[in-house]
């Protein structure tokens, strides 16, 4: 059976967390910013956890994780 491989961008996209939880950035943080408010912008700047929907994908995409 050959290695699998992993998906690079994925790879540079998410961690794991100690627990074994998916920890990714949040979007919509790149430009447009003068727009957005102040708390929605702080609120932007924290990591969060991949929603349960999500996981089994990410996974698949990132088997030695």
């Amino acid at each position: 059976m050959p290695k699998m491989k992993t998906r690079r961008a994925a790879a540079k996209r998410f961690k794991v967390t100690g627990t074994g939880k998916l920890k990714r950035n949040k979007a919509y943080k790149r430009h447009i910013l003068t727009k957005k408010t102040t708390k929605n912008k702080r609120n932007l700047r924290h990591a969060t956890i991949v929603d349960a929907t999500n996981v089994k994908n990410m996974k698949k995409v990132l088997p030695y994780l």
